[in-house]
């Protein structure tokens, strides 16, 4: 019980200093809260950024119905539709 009390303790002081901290570091820096609005905005990590335009493909190339591609997709869809008969 007693190792138990001691290790609750020990992480609510931990908590409570990463509370802490980053005020403690922006007082310092001259800032009042622990958010900088002045600062420089950061990138984000590959592959969690937002796409731009040029990123995302293009919509009219979609659904061209005289494509070999869909007329494949259309010719699977008929057999398949004798494969699942509740849907």
């Amino acid at each position: 019980m007693r190792k138990t009390v001691l290790a609750m303790a020990l992480m609510v002081a931990v908590g409570a200093l990463q509370a802490w901290a980053p005020q403690a570091w922006a007082q310092q820096q001259g800032g009042s809260s622990s958010v900088q609005k002045n600062g420089p905005l950061l990138e984000a990590p590959i592959g969690h950024r937002q796409p731009r335009r040029g990123d995302v493909p293009s919509e009219k190339n979609l659904s061209d119905p005289n494509s070999a591609m869909n007329k494949e997709d259309a010719a699977l869809d008929k057999k398949i539709k004798s494969i699942c008969r509740g849907c």
